[in-house]
C-alpha cells in the first residue's frame, strides 16, 4: 500500500469511522466500549461503523454479543456490522457469522481528492440530469434504483422524502431522464466538519449502460461537492461501478463487507 492509501486510508478510519456523525435525523451515534456504532429507529441504518485496531478475540466476541443483545431490545429490523478488510482480529467476519450474522457483497472503499476529478458532465443525446427537490421526484429516482438494481425501490423513496423534509442542506439528489423515463439515479451524503462528501446508489438502467450516465452522475455530485468546499469523495463500489471510478481518479483503500443481524422477533 502506498504511503498516500495509508494516509487517506487513516484518516477516513479517524474521521468517518470513530468520530462518525449520524447519517440524518432522529438517529444518535455511540461509543461503546470497542465500538462505535449508530442507533435510530425500526427503519433506520443501525450498525457498528467503526471498531478498535487493537481488538482481540475475547474482546470481539463480547462486542459482537453485546450488539446482537442491542438489537433484540430495541426490536430494529436488521443489525448490521460494517466491516473492513483491515479490521481485526483477522477472523473478525467469521465470529459474526457464527453469532447469526449474514455476510453480505464485498464493495471496494474509493477515496478521490474532489479538485482532481472532473467536474464537466456529458450526457448522451436524449438525457437530462434533474435534482430531486420533493416526493414526485424521489418516486422518480425509486423507479430508477429498480429498473437499475432490480430490487424494491420503497425504502429509497422513503429515505430520500425524509432527507428532503428533515436536512436537505446536506443531502443531494439526481435522476437521470430520457424524455418522462427515469434511466438512473445517485444521490450524495455531505459530512460537515469531515472534509468528506459520499456517493450513494448510481444506478443505471441495464438498457442505458456504457453512454457515460453514470459518469455524468459522478461528475455533477463532484462540482456540488466542489462548490461546497468538500475535500474528498468516498464510495463504497460494487465490481460493476469499482473499474470505472478508478479511471476517473478515484483510489482503492480497502474492502467493506456487510454483516446483517435479523432478529427472530415478530
Amino acid at each position: 500500500m502506498t504511503s498516500e492509501r495509508v494516509r487517506l486510508l487513516a484518516l477516513f478510519d479517524r474521521v468517518m469511522r470513530e468520530q462518525a456523525r449520524p447519517d440524518g435525523p432522529g438517529v444518535r451515534v455511540e461509543r461503546a466500549g470497542d465500538v462505535v456504532r449508530q442507533v435510530g429507529a425500526a427503519h433506520d441504518w443501525n450498525g457498528v461503523v467503526w471498531s478498535a485496531p487493537d481488538l482481540d478475540a475475547a474482546r470481539a466476541d463480547a462486542a459482537v454479543a453485546e450488539q446482537v443483545a442491542l438489537c433484540e431490545r430495541a426490536g430494529c429490523d436488521e443489525f448490521e456490522w460494517k466491516l473492513y478488510g483491515h479490521d481485526r482480529p483477522a477472523d473478525l467476519g467469521a465470529r459474526l457469522l457464527a453469532a447469526g450474522f449474514e455476510a453480505g457483497e464485498p464493495e471496494t472503499l474509493l477515496v478521490a481528492r474532489v479538485a482532481g476529478l472532473a467536474a464537466e458532465v456529458r450526457l448522451p443525446e436524449g438525457v437530462r440530469l434533474e435534482e430531486v427537490r420533493d416526493e414526485a421526484g424521489a418516486e422518480l429516482m425509486a423507479r430508477a434504483h429498480e429498473r437499475a438494481f432490480g430490487k424494491d425501490g420503497s425504502w429509497l423513496l422513503r429515505q430520500v422524502v425524509a432527507r428532503l423534509r428533515e436536512d436537505p442542506e446536506h443531502f443531494v439528489a439526481l435522476v437521470a431522464m430520457a424524455g418522462d423515463e427515469p434511466v438512473s439515479s445517485a444521490r450524495m451524503e455531505l459530512y460537515p466538519g469531515t472534509r468528506f462528501a459520499g456517493l450513494w446508489g448510481g444506478g443505471t438502467d441495464p438498457a442505458w449502460r456504457g453512454r457515460g450516465v453514470y459518469r455524468a452522475l459522478v461528475a455533477f455530485r463532484a462540482g456540488v461537492a466542489a462548490e461546497r468546499g468538500y475535500d474528498y469523495l468516498q464510495v463504497d463500489a460494487t465490481e460493476d461501478s469499482r473499474p470505472i471510478l478508478e479511471r476517473l481518479g478515484f483510489m482503492a483503500l480497502t474492502t467493506t463487507t456487510p454483516y446483517v443481524y435479523r432478529p427472530t422477533h415478530t
